[in-house]
């Protein structure tokens, strides 16, 4: 009897625990509207990066947005589109995919701001030398302007090969 008590109260606490479990990862679900914006978004930034296309990175940048990557920060809308020109001049970026964090998009204070974050993948071809594949991890801020999303914030990483 007193083992039969013990598998009950375990089974018991199991089960809370899953329940628990459930009830947090659906506490922490973005809105399923808001996340279908944001694919959308990833989408938008895979073609301009998949095209080489530098007007249509530049523009999911708001005026003061600001990358952070491995050269430093690039201030600006204008500087971002410079960065980007001179980028594609030379390298081609191919196969390049966003996925968006399961968790993702988090709303900040009002909901005009929104942070998300994921992976990339991309095939990456400098001129003068044999494709790469290269992936890594980004993270982003972004501020709604009128009805559209613009970049404020971005920072990513290239994930080391073993």
């Amino acid at each position: 009897m007193k083992r039969l008590y013990s598998l009950v109260i375990l089974a018991g606490m199991a089960i809370t625990f899953v329940v628990l479990s459930a009830l947090a990862q659906e506490a922490n679900a973005p809105d399923p509207k808001v996340r279908e914006q944001f694919v959308a978004l990833a989408k938008k930034f895979d073609d301009a990066w998949n095209k080489n296309d530098a007007a249509a990175m530049s523009a999911l940048y708001a005026d003061d947005a600001v990358i952070v990557d491995d050269t430093g920060p690039i201030q600006g809308r204008d500087a971002i589109a410079k960065h980007f020109a001179d980028l594609f001049q030379n390298v081609h970026f191919s196969d390049h995919v966003v996925t968006v964090d399961a968790y993702s998009p988090h709303m900040i204070g009002t909901g005009n701001e929104i942070w998300w974050n994921g992976k990339w993948t991309s095939t990456i071809q400098v001129k003068s030398g044999d494709p790469i594949h290269s992936s890594g991890y980004w993270g982003m801020v972004s501020v709604r302007q009128g009805d559209i999303w613009k970049c404020q914030l971005e920072t990513w990483n290239v994930t080391p090969k073993q």
